[in-house]
């Protein structure tokens, strides 16, 4: 099967490939290699926070680079190179010493991640719903559960048989460049874009996409902290550690079904108003990954959170969507480069706060008065679609 012969199945496969690669495996491995990385490098929990940012002020730049109206270049090409720079990038963490390598790498592959998630979601999505498809979209993101349920089968099982953190480097690069077999075989090519009618579409949402933003990019520094220390705050805990690859597993298979689910409430209630019950649920997992710190507190953590990141991720890309509907790489772009910022802000304040004050409690209480407030800008969102 050609990638010209893909059908809106194997397209959405594809994707979910994408999301695996790029995000899944290449943002979030660092998850669960990070306590045994940290412990044989000594790295305190302000640098594991910046090697987190480093990663996370790539993917703002690549995000901004995404949605600037001066990219060229044919996306299909593109989005493999992308992939192709996440698996290397990935795998070169095994080989490199000294923080300064470890920065430069992690910020490269956050380049590549946002320009994996921009591009694929802009090949696959306008795709799916040309083909009377549209809710195939889930199993485009439902990657990125995938990818991170596979990165915690295979960290677990690495640990297992003895091997060290530079052995999950290289297997989630290996991992991802399956991945990639599998993009270049299923996605094709895109068709040209519709420029002009998205510059109108924006201008006459410019509220609503305002709100939005802000609300995204709260929504990046509000779920961050926890989605990078999770497996570190379970580690902490004596009760818990014993089973630490649960918890991360368990925040993988959340994230799988969630956006069928997410998107499901959206259609019932409204898009906006189903990401501001997401983003409180979510709250109530951060809450829980500090307040109730033993075995059922970080696996409600784990659920609660895997179970919604997704989903406002999707929810919030619908509502830009339907806002700029003309042209998917500018507005995947503008929102995910407000996400960028939460993201690079969050770790920053999750690692030197703990650093200052002995626990991830108040990094952690400001994460859920951001996603408080995110849901209260995503209901003014909603109000104003209704007027």
């Amino acid at each position: 099967m050609s990638a010209r012969q893909t059908g809106p199945v194997w397209l959405a496969t594809g994707g979910l490939l994408a999301m695996a690669v790029a995000i899944g495996t290449g943002r979030f491995i660092y998850t669960p290699i990070l306590p045994p990385m940290a412990e044989a490098l000594a790295l305190t929990k302000g640098e594991a926070g910046l090697l987190a940012s480093a990663n996370f002020l790539g993917y703002l730049a690549g995000a901004l680079a995404t949605a600037s109206p001066r990219l060229h270049g044919p996306p299909r090409a593109t989005l493999l190179a992308a992939l192709a720079a996440s698996a290397l990038t990935t795998a070169a963490m095994a080989w490199s010493d000294g923080m300064a390598a470890f920065l430069g790498l992690r910020f490269l592959g956050g380049v590549a991640s946002a320009y994996a998630l921009v591009l694929a979601s802009a090949l696959v999505l306008d795709r799916l719903a040309a083909s009377g498809r549209p809710g195939l979209s889930a199993v485009h993101f439902s990657g990125v559960g995938a990818g991170i349920a596979l990165s915690a089968i295979l960290t677990w099982a690495l640990s297992h048989a003895g091997a060290d953190w530079r052995a999950m480097w290289l297997g989630g690069g290996a991992i991802s460049l399956a991945g990639l077999a599998g993009v270049a075989l299923l996605v094709p090519a895109a068709g040209p874009g519709r420029p002009a009618a998205a510059a109108v579409a924006l201008a006459a949402g410019g509220v609503r996409l305002a709100l939005l933003t802000a609300a995204y990019g709260l929504f990046g520094f509000g779920y961050i902290i926890t989605a990078t220390f999770i497996v570190v705050i379970v580690r902490d805990s004596p009760a818990a550690a014993s089973i630490e690859p649960l918890f991360w597993l368990a925040f993988g298979l959340a994230a799988i079904p969630s956006v069928t689910l997410w998107v499901a409430a959206g259609r019932r209630i409204g898009v906006m108003r189903a990401f501001a019950v997401a983003a409180v649920v979510e709250a109530v997992g951060v809450f829980a990954s500090v307040a109730t710190p033993g075995v059922p507190g970080l696996f409600a953590a784990s659920v609660l959170l895997g179970g919604t990141f997704m989903g406002l991720t999707a929810l919030g890309l619908i509502a830009a969507r339907d806002l700029v509907p003309a042209d998917p790489r500018r507005w995947v772009g503008i929102l995910t480069s407000a996400f960028g910022l939460g993201q690079i802000a969050g770790p920053l304040a999750a690692g030197y706060g703990h650093d200052l004050t002995g626990s991830f409690y108040l990094p952690s209480m400001l994460a859920v008065a951001a996603l408080a407030v995110a849901a209260v800008l995503a209901l003014a969102v909603g109000r104003h679609a209704a007027r």
